[in-house]
């Protein structure tokens, strides 16, 4: 967008911070902090489209709505966020300091309770309710660690490029996305937050819904029962057979089967070895070895329904 729009903007918004400024705000006069006298307006001579920190694009965004009652534009504008802005407008001289005012810059100093504070008064309900006891608050990050706000287009609540802000923290499971079998995080078909509440939950590693296995269930329904022959670790816990992040083995496993079944079952009266002390497979491998394993035979690994699925046979 050419600079001459922008100008035209700005002269726009000039208007509105005009109103507000009429009604009652903070001021000196009332023994509070000093605000500036023309709110954006002042910000904006300085933090225009060219400057070290443009400001611009907030008016793309719902911070920078005037007419939304809930919006930091509806009120004192930029120093809703950043505070008291009138001893940092003013004129300084060569050589001198200018005024602090709240900065979320990561080199600033401030710490991340004093960065997130202002985004809390407003966004401290619903489902950011568990936010101070959660992980990443404990970790000491703040809100803008992940959220850019002067962007129109933030890329952490964007499907498409939420992973990679996740990402710059969990090179793990960056790692474990790119194996042979994965949920479809990759091809940009689902985000982290689909699983996980960011923002702080009572459910460990910051899980969308209370248990792991319901988080499970809300994309996969079937796996959810009841059944009336059940397999004990899929009601416990998924994990305990899937990777959820990523595995080289189909489906998720975390081992190919018979092995995988074979953590909990006997191997007694089913093959459990690739070959016997002749080099050739044993007898009877090919129906517990190739292709399924064991579910060539116990396909309704996760319950069966049938009167006579007993061995999850059918």
């Amino acid at each position: 967008m050419s600079r001459a729009v922008w100008a035209s903007l700005a002269l726009l918004l000039s208007v509105g911070s005009l109103v507000a400024a009429s009604e009652p705000s903070p001021s000196a006069d009332t023994g509070q902090a000093d605000y500036s006298k023309r709110g954006a307006d002042t910000c904006l001579k300085c933090h225009d489209a060219d400057s070290k920190f443009p400001v611009m694009a907030i008016f793309s965004t719902p911070h920078g709505v005037a007419s939304d009652p809930r919006s930091p534009f509806a009120g004192l504008q930029c120093e809703a966020c950043h505070g008291p802005g009138g001893a940092h407008a003013d004129i300084v001289m060569p050589g001198e300091e200018r005024a602090p005012i709240v900065s979320f810059d990561p080199e600033s100093g401030a710490g991340a309770q004093e960065q997130s504070a202002p985004c809390l008064r407003c966004h401290e309900g619903d489902e950011r309710i568990h936010w101070h006891s959660g992980a990443h608050a404990q970790r000491g990050l703040a809100c803008t660690d992940c959220h850019q706000i002067h962007r129109a287009d933030d890329p952490v609540l964007d499907q498409a490029r939420q992973q990679e802000v996740c990402f710059d923290c969990h090179k793990k499971q960056r790692a474990q996305i790119h194996r042979a079998w994965s949920h479809p995080l990759r091809f940009d078909e689902m985000a982290c937050s689909d699983c996980h509440a960011v923002h702080g939950s009572p459910a460990p590693s910051l899980l969308a819904r209370p248990t792991l296995n319901q988080t499970c269930y809300s994309c996969h329904p079937e796996k959810r029962g009841p059944f009336l022959w059940e397999h004990a670790p899929v009601a416990e816990d998924c994990t305990l057979c899937h990777r959820p992040h990523g595995s080289n083995h189909p489906a998720l496993l975390t081992k190919r089967p018979p092995w995988l079944c074979q953590q909990c079952h006997s191997q007694a009266g089913h093959t459990s070895v690739a070959r016997d002390g002749s080099g050739l497979p044993p007898q009877g491998s090919g129906r517990s070895l190739l292709a399924k394993g064991c579910l060539n035979c116990h396909s309704k690994v996760h319950g069966s329904n049938h009167p006579s699925g007993v061995k999850l046979m059918r």
